[in-house]
């Protein structure tokens, strides 16, 4: 539900030098009091600008739908959509009071962000989910099933062709042409590629066994970004990538295949989202929700798609200076309250269930 505040002043929305900096006034700007937003909760009427940086993943969720909501607090937001290995650095060295990671800060990461926190842990709230489509543009084929093997064997090279037999068996009676699979893959280092590389090496890992934040550039052609990659794949005919769904529903050229994690081919839409998130697991105990991707990956639920980013707000569980702490935490409720058709439409997932429950624990404990 979209957090609703009493305001005077307009609020203004500008998108500036990759940065997304929205503003608004408030009523009242006394720390103690509080308003009530959209979910029927009460957030704290606080002032002051908050800065986050990190994934290009959320920036469409940032810019169209949590920003807006944001400024009606009566606080600013500068996000910078700089990448998930900008946004962990400038985060621990305290240059921003939140990250944007579509995967965990690393151990010697953790220690120093603790350092960053007074001494107090930082949280993983996995709070924007983008489910990464396999994207394909291949002419006069608009449907397409693909394996968890399949699509390795592709990004790897050993499938060169549309109409391979492993592709065509996969596909009984549709028309494959004979034409060569142009690759297209994130020349940028990012959490994207970080992630698409864990679900191969964990659904198929006879096949892929490289992992990281770079993809390997043997086979294909890079481009910079999600829009990159995007734009790449829909002008190319031939071509499969992979990329948030958001970035793929905005090509008309881009279809998303259907895959199989084991369970027979499944499409990508918010009920084979969720079913997955339900049987998603954590790593340790208590409000650092990090998400255990490898189990997460590898699953072979039926009417389930796992293949999903579960974008992290890195924030200190407490630690902040003055109303820092107030900021972040009406930040994160506010993308908690905003879990609705407008996020949907923007190309992501709105959570529910169990898994909302626990962030919403989690925020309510931050301080």
């Amino acid at each position: 539900m979209k957090i609703t505040l009493k305001r005077s002043g307009a609020a203004v929305a500008t998108l500036l030098a990759g940065s997304l900096a929205l503003t608004g006034c408030s009523k009242s700007n006394d720390s103690g009091s509080s308003s009530e937003g959209g979910s029927g909760r009460q957030l704290e009427q606080v002032s002051g600008e908050l800065a986050g940086e990190g994934a290009s993943s959320q920036q469409n969720a940032m810019e169209n739908v949590f920003g807006p909501a944001f400024s009606q607090t009566g606080a600013t937001l500068a996000y910078n959509a700089t990448g998930s290995g900008a946004g962990q650095t400038q985060f621990v060295s305290g240059q921003v009071d939140f990250a944007g990671s579509d995967s965990p800060l690393k151990e010697d990461q953790v220690e120093k962000a603790a350092k960053r926190c007074q001494g107090n842990e930082a949280w993983h709230l996995p709070m924007v989910i983008g489910p990464v489509a396999v994207a394909f543009h291949v002419s006069g084929v608009d449907s397409l099933n693909l394996s968890s093997a399949t699509i390795a064997k592709i990004f790897k090279g050993e499938i060169k062709k549309w109409n391979d037999p492993a592709i065509a068996a996969e596909n009984a009676g549709a028309q494959l042409p004979d034409k060569d699979i142009k690759v297209v893959y994130r020349s940028d280092e990012s959490g994207t590629s970080d992630n698409f590389q864990k679900f191969l090496k964990a659904a198929a890992p006879d096949v892929w066994d490289s992992e990281g934040k770079a993809f390997p550039t043997a086979v294909g052609a890079g481009a910079n970004g999600s829009t990159g990659v995007a734009d790449e794949a829909a002008a190319s005919d031939g071509s499969i990538t992979y990329v948030e769904s958001g970035f793929a529903k905005q090509k008309s050229e881009l279809k998303m295949a259907k895959i199989d994690f084991g369970a027979g081919p499944t499409e990508l839409n918010k009920d084979t989202v969720n079913n997955a998130l339900a049987k998603a697991k954590f790593k340790g105990d208590g409000n650092n929700l990090v998400v255990d991707s490898k189990a997460l990956y590898g699953s072979k639920e039926k009417d389930a798609y796992p293949l999903v980013l579960t974008t992290y707000e890195i924030v200190c569980s407490k630690g902040y200076d003055g109303d820092k702490g107030k900021l972040v935490k009406n930040m994160m409720f506010t993308i908690l309250d905003n879990q609705n058709d407008k996020l949907e439409e923007a190309g992501y997932i709105p959570v529910k269930g169990e898994f909302k429950d626990k962030l919403e624990k989690a925020i309510s404990a931050l301080q």
